[in-house]
């Protein structure tokens, strides 16, 4: 499984010098939607990261899809919104509380 990182080039800048080698840079938010669509569809993407306010400014239906998908697992980094919660993402994509 791989990770993938969607968004500005402020936030994916770190990622791609880590050497993630899926990271898509966004300027809009078509193109981020275009984007994350097909990245719902790679079933080599086991994590997809994104920052909490390009999540916040996508359309509701895309917003509930991204929520509720295990596969890959959605995390939100960053933002002044509240964010994902780590541990419940985990929990939701493996099954079990890995912290217990």
């Amino acid at each position: 499984m791989e990770l993938a990182v969607i968004g500005k080039s402020e936030f994916v800048t770190g990622f791609r010098l880590a050497g993630i080698s899926k990271v898509y840079e966004t300027t809009d938010i078509k193109a981020t939607e275009s984007v994350i669509k097909s990245v719902l569809e790679d079933r080599s993407v086991g994590i997809l990261v994104m920052h909490n306010d390009d999540i916040s400014n996508l359309p509701e239906l895309l917003r509930k899809n991204l929520n509720e998908s295990v596969q890959p697992t959605v995390v939100a980094l960053g933002g002044s919104g509240a964010g994902s919660n780590l541990r419940d993402k985990i929990k939701q994509a493996v099954g079990v509380d890995l912290w217990k």
